[in-house]
């Protein structure tokens, strides 16, 4: 992780996204908040307790939409209460800290064991932007000598696929790569369709880069599968009570240039889309491979009630 640092340091370079990729920010987080339960050298849980809520609620506020980190974070209070004792809390939150840093760290090959198993040898995927969890599916896969032709879009207007391209190359795959608006012509060759997820909201449903929901689609209407590589604290746990995703928005000129632009005119570039349920076949987490009707399930078991509701 680098060098440690403080718990306001930390807060201000996710805010700044000097510290990017929703696993490693939840892992900073989390890490910030171990080592300020360490440094605490009191005797009196409710002054810790305090300290920690004000850590909790600086980091939160540094990405309010991040559900990684605002899962990160949550896994830290699981099961502490100031009612335990400074000492026992004080453990607590590290071990807490400890076990989802571990965890998360794990996930992603995990994800990989399990998913490279809905992949037959002869089959061609298809994937979309670039997921490490996804990714981790179809290199598994490959790595189990498994001969298999992979497919990645172009994802703009970033072009994260380039970097899949990369990635996969280095895993010794020959990857072919298509621009976004070939997907459903190609889908009538794909055998399967593995993407990431940003967040998975608490009816199953999947916001995940832009262009997704067309790709899931095309694959409802071919019949081809649908497979989501997502760790657990990719569920959102704010989505069961009410609380939508927010879809966030970025600047035209990433899609064309102010002087390409007519005056009048208007340039849109939404950066997430939503995907129905209905059009996922299964979720492949470190727990397992789920529904997608399962979402529920693991935002409780992973979490617990007791720090679902968002604090204000």
């Amino acid at each position: 992780m680098g060098a440690q640092l403080s718990l306001e340091e930390t807060a201000a370079s996710i805010r700044s996204m000097e510290v990017r990729g929703a696993g490693e920010i939840a892992r900073r987080a989390a890490e910030a908040l171990r080592q300020e339960a360490l440094d605490y050298n009191g005797h009196d849980p409710k002054e810790l307790w305090a300290r920690m809520q004000k850590g909790r609620d600086a980091l939160l506020a540094s990405r309010p939409t991040a559900v990684s980190l605002w899962n990160g974070v949550q896994a830290v209070f699981k099961g502490a209460s100031p009612e335990m004792g400074a000492e026992a809390l004080r453990k607590t939150l590290a071990s807490n800290a400890d076990i989802f840093i571990k965890r998360s760290k794990e996930a992603v090959e995990v994800i990989g064991r399990v998913g490279a198993k809905r992949i037959r040898d002869g089959d061609r995927v298809l994937t979309h932007c670039n997921s490490k969890a996804a990714l981790s599916v179809i290199i598994q896969a490959h790595k189990e000598g498994k001969s298999i032709d992979v497919f990645a879009t172009e994802s703009r207007p970033w072009r994260q696929g380039l970097q899949t391209l990369r990635d996969l190359a280095s895993a010794g795959i020959k990857p072919t790569l298509i621009v976004d608006s070939a997907a459903r012509w190609l889908m009538k060759d794909v055998d399967v369709v593995v993407v990431g997820a940003d967040t998975i909201c608490s009816n199953g449903a999947l916001i995940n880069k832009i262009g997704t929901s067309q790709i899931a689609l095309a694959a409802h209407e071919a019949r081809v599968p649908f497979l989501v590589a997502a760790e657990t604290f990719k569920f959102s746990p704010k989505t069961m009570y009410g609380e939508l995703v927010e879809i966030e928005e970025r600047d035209s000129s990433e899609v064309a240039r102010p002087d390409e632009v007519p005056a009048g005119a208007k340039v849109l570039n939404p950066v997430f889309d939503a995907t129905p349920p209905e059009y996922i076949d299964a979720i492949i987490t470190e727990v397992g491979v789920v529904p997608p009707s399962a979402a529920y399930e693991i935002i409780v078991k992973e979490l617990g009630h007791e720090f679902i509701f968002e604090r204000n």
